[in-house]
């Protein structure tokens, strides 16, 4: 085992080289762009022996892994934000065709207008298309989450892409130390990519042709499938990561001082690993307050909601705001709940475009709950608020 300090974009390119894609597809976008030039470097100094493709836009970097990855060869790519959105169409073809693409995703505002720090928007917006989505709180975390991502999504239960997501700058751009365990051991761990299926001229098949509604049904229905089948297991190679490298940041969800908690924090990203300074500082007032990190977005947690709303009140923070509606992860929280628990549910927007949300920030908003004061849903931080 190794430690590396360095960014969350460096890391995550280092962990991508481990994984020994076949195939790597490139596009910058701020602030993903030292992703893919951190993996260029590998290029330069021989680490990487895949292909690297310099494509011509996002869009055409996901239609080159699609490729890749019908041919049968472990793909690997990184964007963020409108780059994001420039592949939605292809995203759908990923995840409908059961190419288990891996790809980093820089949280990055969608504009206008025009900003490059941290929210959540570009990939709440992607969330029905079929991706696993995972949501990092460290470097640490994407390290392992990259690796374990090739692990899932090629697993023969699953055969999903992932996208594994983390806060502009807050992550991307800072520097964290990182246990790195040696590359033969990442071998072991991944092994050899065996495509579920892939196009091969000696047997050749036809796939992605015109279909009748009752077999697209089916389609459908074996994504749903396979999403629940990743549900199962995400939590075993979680365990079994913690096992062979020591690591590990909770499963579906990550728990912190629940442990007799009348009331529970739920939020993602970055403001989950700033949450549990504010956790500790009001239990150390005597709140009976816990913290669970939503780490999986897809698939959605429903059991694991219903666990804690069975326990406590819950509080959810969101950097992302489903326009016309709340923000996504109360709003679906709020449906795993419904008719099976009478916890009382308080929502809460805070931090778009990269705004600080503080550990102070959340102590305010927990006590403001835990006061009486708080509505329903309500944003949070506003001047003069």
């Amino acid at each position: 085992m190794t430690v590396i300090i360095n960014t969350g974009n460096y890391i995550a390119a280092k962990a991508a080289v481990m994984a020994k894609p076949d195939v790597v597809a490139a596009y910058p976008i701020t602030p993903q762009t030292t992703i893919v030039e951190g993996i260029a470097n590998y290029v330069d100094t021989g680490e990487f022996k895949g292909e690297y493709i310099c494509v011509e836009s996002e869009h055409s970097a996901m239609s080159a892994c699609i490729g890749a990855s019908a041919a049968g060869s472990r793909t690997f790519t990184a964007t963020s934000s409108h780059g994001l959105l420039l592949m939605h169409e292809m995203l759908h073809w990923a995840a409908l065709a059961r190419l288990p693409v891996i790809m980093c995703n820089v949280n990055r505002v969608v504009g206008p207008g025009w900003n490059i720090w941290a929210d959540q928007n570009d990939s709440i917006s992607q969330r029905d298309t079929g991706w696993i989505q995972f949501y990092c709180s460290s470097n640490q975390e994407i390290f392992d989450t990259v690796i374990q991502s090739f692990k899932l999504g090629e697993h023969k239960k699953v055969l999903l892409p992932v996208m594994i997501n983390y806060d502009a700058f807050v992550l991307s751009h800072t520097s964290m130390p990182v246990d790195v365990p040696e590359q033969k051991e990442i071998d072991s761990y991944l092994q050899k990519y065996k495509p579920g299926w892939m196009l091969d001229v000696d047997n050749p098949i036809t796939f992605g042709n015109i279909i009748g509604p009752a077999y697209y049904e089916k389609i459908r229905k074996a994504m749903q499938d396979a999403q629940e089948n990743a549900k199962g297991l995400i939590p075993e190679i979680a365990k079994d990561w913690k096992k062979k490298f020591g690591t590990y940041h909770g499963d579906l969800i990550e728990r912190y001082k629940c442990d007799g908690a009348e009331y529970i924090l739920l939020t993602m990203g970055a403001i989950g690993a700033e949450s549990k300074v504010a956790i500790d500082e009001l239990q150390k007032n005597g709140m009976k307050i816990g913290l669970a990190r939503v780490r999986t977005f897809r698939p959605f947690p429903k059991e694991e909601m219903l666990k804690l709303g069975k326990q406590a009140d819950l509080i959810v923070i969101d950097r992302n705001i489903s326009i016309g509606s709340e923000g996504a992860l109360f709003n679906e929280m709020k449906a795993a709940l419904y008719g099976k628990s009478d916890a009382k549910a308080y929502g809460f927007i805070a931090g778009l475009g990269g705004k600080d949300v503080t550990y102070k920030d959340i102590e305010i908003i927990c006590k403001k709950v835990v006061s009486g004061k708080a509505k329903d849903f309500e944003w949070y931080g506003f001047e003069g608020a």
